[in-house]
């Protein structure tokens, strides 16, 4: 896990943006718009201390948006509304179009360094973004004071359990290589690799639920989860410790974990009342 920065040591928006992946979630975003119904399971399986109904009459930030499917789902539901962040101009675009619909979401160009609001929300999440981060500790900062006392917040991130392969052989690969090419190559890459996981899947690769609920998808929606695996210039695999450490780091309380898919830590808390 990263050192969080202190308080008069916190990262400079530009150079921390600029350290990141945001350009690269850009392409994938601008390429892998459509949204699917499977996505809706997906949604479920990464936040799931929130049935449908509980999300009824919530305000929420969505912090690095993306397309904008972690929104739509929420406001299917019932939510009040809320703002959707992200910072490059494509995945601005797909979720501007993804949210379309609902009035009440306010999609904005803006990092999760700079995300400024204070205690406006009932809850604010991030799903597949904070371990991306040079700085998450900051990101998470800025999500705990855009709550209202009492409001919760909530992430999901890789979990190192089960992804030892990948730490140890992939993850290399993508720091060294992946992540060094132009973004075009790198699609252009991802598809033998898909092409052999699809394979893989249909010969009854099956060892982890994660497998089990990937054989589901079709080749695209396959092809663009090993891009996405390709794509960063940073992604890092926490244990349960260090995820439960990051969040009662943020001053959160009443700390809940859950593993999901057996390969990842899906984690929410309080803030504080008083």
């Amino acid at each position: 896990m990263s050192e969080a920065p202190p308080p008069s040591a916190a990262p400079d928006t530009a150079s921390a943006v600029h350290s990141g992946s945001a350009d690269r979630f850009g392409y994938e975003w601008g390429r892998y718009a459509e949204l699917k119904d499977i996505y809706e399971e997906q949604f479920r399986r990464w936040t799931p201390f929130l049935k449908p109904e509980d999300w009824r009459g919530l305000t929420f930030v969505d912090v690095g948006c993306g397309m904008g499917r972690n929104s739509h789902w929420p406001m299917s539901y019932g939510a009040a509304g809320g703002l959707a962040i992200d910072i490059d101009e494509r995945s601005l675009a797909s979720a501007r179009a993804t949210l379309a619909p609902h009035r009440a979401m306010e999609v904005r160009r803006q990092s999760a360094y700079e995300l400024n609001e204070v205690e406006r929300f009932d809850l604010a999440f991030s799903i597949g973004v904070i371990h991306h981060l040079a700085h998450p500790e900051t990101a998470l900062a800025n999500m705990v004071r855009a709550v209202k006392p009492g409001g919760r917040v909530m992430i999901w991130v890789y979990g190192r359990e089960n992804n030892g392969w990948i730490v140890r052989f992939a993850d290399p690969l993508r720091k060294a290589l992946f992540s060094r090419l132009p973004i075009g190559l790198v699609h252009a890459l991802s598809l033998p690799p898909t092409a052999l996981l699809w394979l893989a899947l249909r010969l009854g690769l099956d060892r982890l639920e994660y497998f089990r609920l990937i054989r589901r998808f079709d080749f695209a929606h396959l092809r663009s989860i090993v891009f996405d695996q390709m794509l960063p210039k940073i992604a890092n695999y926490w244990r349960r410790d260090e995820v439960e450490a990051l969040m009662t780091g943020a001053g959160l309380e009443d700390v809940q974990l859950a593993w999901v898919n057996e390969i990842s830590w899906a984690a929410i808390g309080r803030k504080p009342r008083e």
